[in-house]
């Protein structure tokens, strides 16, 4: 048995604006039968700005109060405000979804995706991405490598399984779960690639945490802190005030900054205190 939020209970069995809207000015589609779901959404305009919403679908509850909730999040709201949507925004607002049912709330999402493709044209950029022609990766539930891509960005996905459970991917025959490591490990190579920062700029983020975040923390207390000195990884810095009249609490205080620029700035940084 799955564990739902009360919300997606309730969106599953009271489920909000069902049907269609004969005078649509947009309808978006996703999914298929052909894979378990399948979802059609109605959109009416008023100007840029939805009016109504109606939707029509065949799955599970998951792809009912998805589809419902996402029905409720964009009437009265503009077509630019909806254009950033994702699968994730629905699943919040739905309290969570299992892991394995993620796949529902990215189907409203493609619903939605598509719905504004036929208003803005094909190469419209949506929430993280930009529509364009993708090769599939999973024949069989016809997933995009752009679609695995994004939900991966989107949603933090590590693993082959938590793809599958996001976008259905690889959840037949398992021909393509080769490929989807293969955007996986591209995608965290890139992340870490550009996660590196030079000695330059990682002297200026350091002096950024220390000034914006750092000493307004230690001023609420009476203290503060200079930074004296950067050498690669090591941060010289003065604990000054009352962080420097108790030995114990400049330790403790030393500690402190070494956590945060730990953080915010590199993993790898030791923080010397200067005397």
């Amino acid at each position: 048995m799955w564990d739902y939020s009360e919300k997606v209970l309730d969106h599953y069995r009271n489920p909000r604006n069902v049907g269609k809207i004969d005078d649509a000015d947009l309808i978006g589609e996703a999914g298929s039968l052909a894979c378990g779901d399948s979802l059609k959404l109605f959109i009416k305009l008023d100007g840029e700005k939805i009016k109504d919403a109606k939707f029509l679908t065949f799955g599970c509850g998951s792809a009912v109060a998805s589809s419902s909730i996402l029905t409720e999040m964009i009437i009265g709201k503009t077509l630019d405000e909806v254009r950033k949507i994702t699968n994730k925004d629905i699943a919040d607002e739905l309290g969570g979804l299992p892991q394995e049912k993620m796949h529902c709330s990215v189907m409203g999402q493609e619903a939605l995706e598509d719905a504004l493709k036929k208003y803005y044209g094909d190469d419209v950029e949506i929430g993280f991405r930009k529509e364009s022609k993708d090769k599939v990766v999973c024949t069989c539930f016809n997933v995009t490598e752009n679609q695995i891509w994004e939900a991966i960005k989107i949603n933090g996905l590590k693993t082959v399984e938590e793809v599958t459970n996001y976008t259905k991917a690889g959840g037949a025959c398992g021909r393509c779960k080769s490929v989807i490591q293969d955007i996986l490990d591209t995608y965290y190579k890139k992340q870490e690639a550009g996660s590196k920062l030079t000695q330059t700029q990682k002297i200026l983020k350091i002096g950024k945490v220390i000034e914006q975040e750092i000493s307004p923390q230690l001023q609420k207390d009476g203290g503060d802190i200079e930074l004296i000195d950067i050498e690669g990884n090591k941060v010289f810095v003065k604990l000054i005030g009352v962080c420097s009249s108790c030995k114990n609490a400049s330790m403790t205080l030393k500690n402190f900054v070494e956590s945060i620029l730990k953080t915010k700035v590199d993993k790898n940084i030791v923080v010397e205190q200067v005397l």
